[in-house]
């Protein structure tokens, strides 16, 4: 489906984010008005739960692009929020918490998609609906699930390494490593379904790791783990699900004396990545419309804490019912691709990405 475009300054989102309260992390969720009217009024309760923190995307955009989108719609709806730090008995004390407080509408981006059928039914049970955003919640049937394509992410990851890697031509010549997600998150299987249904048989994968947490020290260590195993002059590139671990392993590359690096992949655009991207040390990243998917994701609950049911165009089987989806494009952002993409739509400013050291490489690029 067509995606409208992100045109917000990091700067705007950043501020945004720091007007809300300070104790985001906390099992009790803090309470953001949405309007002017007191939380306490006649407005709804939309509960929103993130998953962790080492991403920067949720504390810089999803949340406040949320919560924003909810008091454009809902003046005076208010906003529980929750960050769980990626510990899934946290996330439950969190969710439990909101409802008791009397969320009307859960959205959950579960720590553990596979374990959250019970809090779900806490939820059924008290007439509450939610929506699964960014992962797919598995064993029960709720409203919508709202996330992109996320095989398809894969696909795009593992095409644009097989890319680089013939470009080069190396791809028959050595090793890639490849570095997934965590295994708690469904989503990471996606990707790595994804990057295996171009990469199969094309390259010799010499390594592969589920990370934990999605932790860039982890990537780290594994990407150590990964040379010493394979020879440092055999891996000729790097699968990395996101933008995180794709940092982590640059730094085991670095200590093990790489002056060159090899192709290496990444997701969710972070600033860092553009910035690597735009230095060499980083092929590509997946340009994720965040916006699109915070901004529906707060409609449908508006909608649904109203007693509306808008349409969705897909459907997602979660291994128990097919769940009505809303499922949005990624895009494959190489050095070339940055200035029309990245920076034509906002998500960052030319003068947030092009450093002084950066200056030539951003004029090469054309962004300006």
């Amino acid at each position: 489906m067509r995606r409208g475009m992100l045109a917000v300054s990091v700067a705007a989102l950043l501020f945004g984010a720091a007007c809300g309260n300070s104790s985001d992390t906390e099992a009790k969720p803090s309470e953001t008005t949405a309007g002017g009217a007191g939380g306490a009024g006649g407005g709804k309760t939309v509960a929103l739960f993130l998953p962790e923190s080492k991403t920067t995307r949720y504390e810089a955009f999803d949340r406040p692009l949320f919560e924003a989108k909810v008091a454009e719609l809902c003046p005076d709806c208010h906003v529980l929020y929750s960050n769980a730090d990626q510990d899934s008995a946290k996330q439950q004390q969190q969710v439990e918490a909101a409802l008791t407080q009397g969320a009307d509408v859960i959205v959950l981006d579960a720590v553990d998609a596979a374990a959250v059928a019970p809090l779900v039914n806490k939820a059924k049970q008290k007439k509450v609906p939610v929506i699964a955003y960014d992962r797919l919640i598995s064993g029960i049937d709720y409203e919508y699930y709202v996330s992109f394509n996320n095989v398809r992410v894969g696909e795009m990851q593992g095409q644009a390494l097989l890319d680089a890697l013939n470009a080069k031509g190396t791809a028959g010549k050595g090793q890639i490593v490849m570095i997934h997600g965590s295994p708690t998150d469904p989503s990471s299987a996606d990707y790595k379904k994804g990057a295996h249904n171009i990469l199969d048989g094309k390259v010799t994968i010499g390594r592969e790791f589920d990370t934990p947490d999605w932790s860039p020290d982890k990537a780290q260590q594994e990407m150590e783990q990964a040379i010493t195993a394979i020879g440092r002059d055999n891996i000729v590139g790097v699968l990395s699900a996101n933008d995180g671990m794709a940092s982590g392993a640059i730094a085991a590359m670095k200590r093990a004396g790489y002056t060159t690096m090899p192709p290496i992949t990444g997701q969710d655009s972070e600033l860092a990545a553009v910035q690597r991207i735009l230095s060499g040390e980083q092929y590509m990243t997946i340009y994720l419309d965040i916006r699109a998917e915070a901004e529906r994701s707060a409609e449908l609950a508006v909608a649904l804490a109203k007693g509306e049911k808008p349409a969705a165009p897909d459907k997602a089987n979660n291994g128990t019912a097919d769940i009505p989806a809303y499922l949005l494009d990624p895009i494959p952002v190489t050095v070339d691709k940055i200035a029309d993409t990245i920076i034509k739509d906002g998500f960052y400013k030319a003068a947030d990405v092009c450093t002084p050291e950066l200056t030539d490489a951003c004029a090469k690029a054309g962004i300006k």
